[in-house]
Order: structure tokens, then C-alpha cells, then sequence
């Protein structure tokens, strides 16, 4: 499973829309996940929209939080993707099989089997999270409960069964042709990490569209290319519901 988990506090104002970059990752089997983080003051309506908006395209979810809750709202948002996307692959079998819409119109005693199938396969599945870091200038009193997050993040991951590998970008570049820079390449080793943030200078402005779709081709350069069918109007209606109520404020 690919992931990019955009940390940021809003207000994209340079090239493509991140909606947009958004949908077209979703389409090539990369789930977006975005984290808006808050300190004193709150973050625009129009940041708010475009948080939720780029996860809602994405096919994740958002949450607005504040720097101390980041470290645990990008694991819990990274395992409920996990949880996520298995739970969708086991109902499209069982309606594809057994023509049912979902585990619960399974008899208890098949519905645990499969639960516990399920539970193996968050634990087990290779996961890839490529992490997205909005170091545009408002965002530099954020910036070490952003290590500390990515940190925490490297950990946990290692803890699982299954293959997992964290990438690091940040964006704005060095440059204003720059839209985005690799900080780390794929890695299970948290201590690389350490002193990745000593090196980010916090710049201006915002390339939140251009910097998606450069970690997008990174990811199909070094995972190969997954192109997704998309969702009926159904499906697309449910999500976005389910991530109107996710992406409210962790207060």
C-alpha cells in the first residue's frame, strides 16, 4: 500500500491545484492522508476547505490538530488507512463471491474468521508513507513537533509484521523553480532521520499541487504504477460523508 501523508497548515498559492494533484494520485493507487496543524490562532476557512478537500480527492482523510497531537494523529491516521483499504478489498471480494455488501451479513462464526484475516493483513501488508512537509514560512514554529512526529511515525512502523518504509520531502525547494525536495529516499531506519531537520530553511510560499505530483512520480519511479478503477457515485458520496466527519478538529 502507497501512502503520502501531507503535513501543513493550508493555503496552497503556487501552481496546480492539490485537489487536483490529489485525484490524479488516488487514480495511480496512492492514498493522500493530510494532517493541518494549528498552534495559536486557527487555520482559514479556506485552509480548512482545502485540507479537507485534498483528502476527500484523495481517497484519505484530514485532521486539524494542534502541534502536541500531531505525533499521534499521523499514526492513527496512517493504521486507520491501513484498516481502511483492507476492509474495502474484503467487501468487494464478498460481494463479488457471496453477493453481500459486507462482513456483517456474514454469520458470527465466518465474520470472525475473516476478522481475524483481516486483523493479519494490516499487520503484514508492505506499506509505503511518503510524508509531505509544508516548510513554508508560517510553518517554522511547528517544525519540531513535525520531527518528532515523522520520528514517532519511523518507530511504530518498524514495530509492524509486515514491510514498511518511510520517504521525506519538503517543500518549497531552495529555489522558486524548486517546487519540492527529497529529504530521505525509503527507509525503515528512524536514526536517519534524526538530523533531517537541521538542513530545512523555511521559505514563502506554497506549492502544495506541484509538490504532490513530484512525490507522486517519485513514488512511481521507485514502487511501480497501480492504476485504481474508480469508485461509483455510491461509493464516492460514502467516502466523502465519512471524511466530512474525520476531518473535524481534534480538540
Amino acid at each position: 500500500m502507497r501512502q503520502i501523508l501531507l503535513i501543513t497548515d493550508g493555503g496552497s498559492n503556487v501552481g496546480d491545484s492539490p485537489v487536483i494533484a490529489a485525484a490524479q494520485a488516488y487514480a495511480e493507487g496512492i492514498t493522500i492522508n493530510v494532517a493541518g496543524v494549528i498552534d495559536e490562532g486557527v487555520i482559514g476557512e479556506h485552509g480548512a476547505t482545502e485540507i479537507a478537500e485534498i483528502a476527500r480527492a484523495g481517497g484519505g482523510i484530514s485532521r486539524i490538530v494542534t502541534s502536541r497531537q500531531l505525533s499521534h494523529t499521523v499514526q492513527m491516521m496512517t493504521r486507520q488507512t491501513v484498516a481502511g483499504s483492507v476492509r474495502q478489498a474484503v467487501n468487494h471480494e464478498l460481494r463479488q463471491l457471496f453477493d453481500i455488501k459486507d462482513l456483517s451479513e456474514l454469520p458470527p462464526p465466518k465474520r470472525g474468521e475473516i476478522v481475524k484475516v483481516m486483523e493479519d493483513l494490516e499487520e503484514t501488508m508492505a506499506l509505503s508513507v511518503a510524508l509531505l512537509i509544508d516548510a513554508s514560512a508560517s510553518m517554522k514554529p511547528k517544525l519540531h513537533a513535525v520531527e518528532e512526529a515523522v520520528r514517532e511515525l519511523t518507530l511504530s512502523l518498524q514495530a509492524r509484521k509486515g514491510k514498511s518504509q518511510v520517504a521525506v520531502f519538503h517543500f518549497p525547494g531552495e529555489s522558486s523553480d524548486e517546487y519540492c525536495v527529497r529529504d530521505a529516499q525509503w527507509t525503515r531506519d528512524a536514526t536517519k532521520l534524526n538530523k533531517l531537520f537541521g538542513k530545512i530553511r523555511m521559505r514563502g510560499t506554497t506549492p502544495t499541487g506541484p509538490a504532490l505530483l513530484e512525490v507522486v512520480e517519485y513514488i512511481r519511479a521507485t514502487c511501480g504504477k497501480i492504476e485504481v478503477e474508480l469508485a461509483d457515485d455510491a461509493q464516492i458520496t460514502s467516502r466523502n460523508r465519512s471524511n466530512e466527519v474525520r476531518s473535524d478538529y481534534v480538540g
